[in-house]
């Protein structure tokens, strides 16, 4: 029996993005940017055609590109290839023995991934991936050459549309697995992506009082956890009253088996907190439901997933700007006001656990307090 090799567009619907058959001409070749969609013909100029077949029960999808003349000779040669090899003979493709597929290597990596990672891990390396395979159309991973990594950077850019910092993360990504695969030293030092690190955005005094004061009792306790503790999104949704140690001032970021949640880089580690948060905590203790382990449930002692989406809901009613509102400007303002009282480099990376010390020195910028300012008045204030 002939397997076939299908191709498909992925174009973007009024129901968001679809992988639609294309429309064939009357001696079977591609009509080019014609897909079917539903029973209608339609013309998409945007998007990349996608070649698709089976092996096994899992079915493989690869880019190949914008071209429908390239595209239909990737059909022929991979249909030709799975024929072949259904009917026991050994195929070279393209000219060499033993290539690795790249969708297959991608399937593969994703897979693992997914063992061995967070679910946010993975759906970086899946987006970053995606992207990749529909900027580069080779269909063998010993094919992939430095031209490819470079068009894949400007495809970020230019198509996607992707900020400097993006464009780099996606680039690692690929260029993490093309090195899980055994592929090395395509890409030199200079033809990574740039990007200009940006000083980490903190919160004034002005705008905590501001937000706080248009906060509700349970909304305050939520966002004051998070600047008190400098704790990730994630860390709080999954923090345990059993983290909480009341007399020894401390909430730790632990491994919660039960819920399949652990630590980002499975480090463990204790944060000291101030009396005045150990006093709400308390008092929402006492009134929360004792058979729910969460500090932060939501009903049926579920996680509580939606932080971000109160917290701009509260810098809305404050008439605030929401853009300038988000969860981990709580942690750098925790971070940054923490080096500026003189707490020291190494203690502050353990309270926030980074791996490395350049994290955390990211947060040492320098204080610009009515304090500092006084004091640079009182320097230089007797020069004429």
């Amino acid at each position: 029996m002939n397997r076939q090799c299908n191709v498909t567009k992925r174009i973007q619907t009024s129901k968001g993005p679809r992988y639609c058959p294309m429309v064939l001409s009357a001696n079977g070749r591609i009509k080019p940017d014609v897909v079917l969609v539903g029973d209608r013909e339609e013309r998409h100029p945007e998007g990349a055609y996608y070649i698709s077949w089976y092996e096994g029960k899992r079915l493989i999808r690869l880019s190949v590109g914008k071209d429908a003349a390239t595209a239909t000779a990737r059909r022929l040669q991979k249909e030709a290839e799975l024929n072949a090899v259904n009917n026991g003979v050994t195929v070279l493709p393209d000219g060499q023995n033993g290539n690795r597929s790249v969708a297959a290597a991608v399937a593969d990596f994703l897979d693992e991934t997914k063992l061995t990672k967070k679910p946010k891990t993975l759906a970086a390396y899946t987006t970053a991936l995606n992207y990749f395979t529909e900027s580069c159309p080779k269909l063998y991973l010993e094919d992939i050459d430095r031209r490819d990594l470079l068009k894949f950077a400007a495809f970020l850019r230019d198509e996607k549309e992707q900020a400097p910092r993006s464009v780099y993360n996606k680039f690692e990504n690929v260029m993490t697995f093309l090195k899980a695969n055994g592929i090395r030293g395509l890409a030199g030092k200079n033809d990574w992506p740039r990007y200009t690190e940006e000083e980490p955005e903190t919160y004034d005094d002005d705008e905590l009082d501001t937000l706080f004061a248009a906060c509700d009792e349970e909304e305050r306790l939520w966002f004051e956890f998070f600047l008190m503790t400098g704790m990730r999104e994630q860390e709080v949704m999954y923090t345990y009253w059993a983290d909480i140690n009341f007399k020894a001032s401390t909430v730790r970021v632990s491994h919660k088996l039960d819920r399949g949640w652990t630590p980002k880089a499975y480090k463990e580690r204790e944060i000291p907190i101030p009396a005045k948060l150990v006093t709400s905590l308390k008092a929402l203790k006492a009134k929360s439901d004792k058979t729910c382990n969460l500090v932060f449930p939501t009903s049926g002692c579920n996680v509580k997933m939606n932080f971000l989406d109160d917290l701009k809901a509260v810098a809305e009613r404050a008439e605030l700007n929401p853009d300038d509102f988000w969860l981990h400007k709580f942690r750098a303002t925790f971070a940054t006001r923490c080096l500026w009282a003189g707490v020291d480099l190494r203690t502050v990376q353990q309270w926030l656990g980074h791996s490395d010390m350049e994290s955390t020195m990211r947060y040492l910028k320098p204080s610009r307090s009515q304090q500092v300012r006084e004091k640079v008045n009182e320097i230089f204030g007797g020069v004429q």
